[in-house]
């Protein structure tokens, strides 16, 4: 099969990808705020540095990261062997690293949890929605 003929034959599932991970993203930003609100709510603080985090920032980083996620998946999907399997080691392996700015801030240690907490409810809603619709 020439290369016209593949990137022809993936262009719909492409599409597809993109309008999960976009549903996903969205899914993960509300998870993330709620994850956020409840936390203040329950009296964590959500200060970082003596700077207070906005409850909303939480879901637009969440949404900014997700969608570069969900670019990353379209990459792969065009130039992997096994995308899915890329996407989802590649994706474990940034969102172990994205722990780590949270484990060393300047924040209490309830923060420092919920902090991560909102990292993992991210990723265990976008990484398997956006995995479920690549190759693999």
């Amino acid at each position: 099969m020439n290369r016209t003929a593949t990137l022809t034959r993936t262009a719909p599932a492409v599409g597809s990808l993109i309008g999960f991970g976009v549903a996903a993203t969205a899914a993960a930003s509300v998870a993330t705020v709620a994850v956020a609100a409840v936390g203040h709510a329950a009296g964590i603080s959500l200060e970082v540095g003596g700077a207070p985090i906005p409850v909303p920032g939480f879901g637009v980083l969440t949404a900014v990261f997700s969608l570069v996620g969900v670019a990353l998946a379209v990459v792969l999907a065009y130039r992997a062997r096994n995308p899915r399997r890329a996407f989802v080691r590649t994706t474990v392996v940034l969102t172990a690293l994205s722990l780590v700015p949270d484990v060393i801030a300047d924040a209490g240690l309830a923060t420092k949890v919920l902090l991560m907490v909102t990292h993992l409810v991210a990723a265990a809603i976008v990484i398997p929605a956006v995995a479920r619709r690549l190759a693999g």
